[in-house]
């Protein structure tokens, strides 16, 4: 029995379609099919088919070592890396939508902060009027009037928004012309988000702590940490980041 005769047995044994498959490993059904059916020309080399032969393995609940043995065997050459030791997670893990910040509720809180700044400071550097019980001796004519220094303008302290953001990372990912392999993990091994972005597509993450950004095709995203371009690197050798509220690191 062949890879994709296998695989496509135990989908049907898990009672599972193609397009849950799909859902499950973020694999396109074009290429879950054509794996089925012998076809790998759709995965993008070597090092993607046997990702995403582990990964529909892993979904319909077969070990999916044997299967990329025989892909090695009789389609794959060997390499000294592979994408399970890179973007494969242990045991099947559930992504959790994360909820977005309340932006607006956020911008209210900076707007009334700048108000009251403004006010603090136009209060604290207005001149005094003199008092009724006040008297003003005049200068003396052989005397010059001095000018007292002027007090240095007040800063408003830093909006709750800016405070925010200097406890962040903002990434942003757009997949230009291939498919890129993602992994985004907490810095003590927490998965945040796996799969494959396709050409075209984005994602944007926003965290508080460092974490570690694995990207199978470097060369094929544009990528935007804090508002800022940042080259991942070029061609296809995987990389990992490390990027935090200012902290980047390729490894």
């Amino acid at each position: 029995m062949s890879i994709g005769e296998a695989l496509a047995a135990a989908r049907r044994d898990a009672g599972l379609t193609i397009t849950q498959v799909s859902q499950r490993t973020c694999i396109r059904e074009t290429i879950i099919r054509g794996i089925e059916r012998g076809d790998y020309s759709a995965c993008g080399g070597d090092f993607y088919t046997r990702g995403h032969i582990r990964s529909i393995a892993r979904a319909v609940g077969v070990d999916p070592e044997p299967l990329v043995r025989e892909y090695d065997a009789t389609q794959g050459t060997p390499q000294a890396i592979t994408a399970a030791d890179i973007f494969e997670p242990s045991t099947p893990i559930k992504l959790k939508e994360r909820r977005r910040p309340n932006w607006s509720l956020a911008m209210l809180v900076a707007l009334v902060a700048v108000i009251g700044g403004g006010i603090l400071y136009f209060v604290t550097n207005s001149p005094a009027s003199p008092t009724a019980n006040q008297v003003i001796a005049p200068a003396h004519p052989a005397t010059k009037a001095v000018t007292p220094p002027a007090h240095a303008p007040v800063k408003p302290a830093a909006t709750a928004l800016q405070r925010r953001r200097l406890h962040e990372v903002v990434i942003h990912l757009t997949a230009a012309s291939q498919d890129c392999w993602v992994e985004l993990t907490s810095t003590a091994g927490t998965l945040i988000y796996q799969g494959t972005i396709l050409p075209g597509d984005s994602r944007t993450w926003v965290e508080h702590q460092v974490v570690d950004l694995r990207l199978g095709n470097p060369g094929a995203v544009a990528l935007t940490v804090n508002g800022k371009v940042t080259s991942p690197g070029a061609g296809t050798q995987p990389v990992t980041l490390s990027l935090g509220p200012a902290l980047r690191t390729a490894g």
